[in-house]
């Protein structure tokens, strides 16, 4: 991993991509335990596996299977159920291998292009997972573009979206292949301010990544981003989106002094995010969160305050 942080990070911040996935890998698997035993169950079809009452992690005979079945197959519901089997099996680290090394990658990655929103979430939910591994990560990167250009693009809050928006930001974990994303921050910005509350939060989870590595610096702060991100430091904001506007405030404050750039840079346009986090009006707003109800977002300004 390039930049500053090290392997813990990329492994903690990776494996909280996959523990949400995880939890619908359970909640979507039936249990049926009824009179089978264990061991003694019949060889299952491609098809079989698919079903939502089949609780058993996959082998990699079974793998190939299903990866064969979602390559063949043109049905859409057959289509869904296994990107929906490969995605649960794909939150085991095991599985995240075999299915590289089977080739599953382009199979499950050529179907965010299908025109079912359903299928396209349900690809991207499977590429999520699959790039806790960081070699399935050189892999997935190919995807990068077109994912951005899905998010962006496509409907404001919507499942396909905030999927698209996981799996960036588990691809920027690292600072490897963030600077993919440079011709997208501005439209990054767009949607944090007009997206609902988990969009919000999604987006902001993938600045932050961004806003850790120096060269993504100046790309944040030439972005032109509407005056009403302001708003988003205001006192009644939710704990959840202020602790991460400030921690961005914090990041990038820090990675200007790495480089050496407190000045301001004529490369910077009035209406950009550097004029803004470094307006009188965002320091005022930052100050008077110093009497924040919250402990945690206290201790956050008190942090940030002699920086300002």
């Amino acid at each position: 991993m390039g930049g500053p942080r090290g392997a813990g990070w990329v492994a903690a911040g990776l494996l909280l991509g996959a523990g949400a996935c995880y939890c619908i890998y359970r909640l979507t698997r039936g249990r049926r335990r009824g009179d089978r035993e264990l061991g003694m169950r019949p060889s299952k079809s491609a098809e079989d596996l698919t079903d939502c009452s089949y609780d058993d992690v996959l082998n990699a005979a079974q793998l190939q299977k299903l990866l064969y079945l979602l390559e063949s197959t043109e049905d859409p519901v057959i289509i869904e159920r296994a990107l929906i089997t490969l995605g649960n099996n794909a939150a085991f680290s095991v599985n995240q291998a075999i299915i590289r090394e089977l080739g599953g990658i382009p199979i499950v990655g050529n179907k965010i292009n299908h025109s079912n929103q359903s299928i396209k979430e349900k690809a991207l939910n499977a590429l999520n997972n699959l790039s806790v591994n960081v070699e399935n990560q050189i892999k997935i990167k190919i995807y990068i573009i077109q994912v951005c250009e899905d998010v962006f693009s496509g409907p404001l809050n919507s499942a396909v979206q905030l999927a698209g928006l996981r799996l960036l930001t588990n691809m920027t974990v690292t600072n490897d292949h963030q600077h993919m994303l440079h011709s997208y921050i501005t439209d990054l910005f767009q949607v944090l301010l007009t997206g609902n509350g988990n969009t919000k939060v999604q987006v902001l989870k993938l600045l932050l990544n961004l806003s850790e590595n120096p060269a993504m610096t100046e790309g944040l702060l030439r972005a032109q981003v509407d005056s009403s991100f302001l708003s988003l430091y205001d006192s009644h904001v939710a704990k959840e989106i202020l602790l991460r506007v400030l921690t961005l405030f914090q990041n990038i404050n820090n990675c200007l002094k790495i480089e050496g750039r407190l000045a301001v840079q004529p490369t910077f346009t009035e209406g950009s995010l550097f004029f803004l986090l470094h307006g009188e009006e965002c320091a005022q707003k930052i100050k008077a969160l110093v009497d924040h109800h919250d402990a945690e977002v206290k201790e956050k300004v008190l942090t940030i305050i002699p920086k300002i």
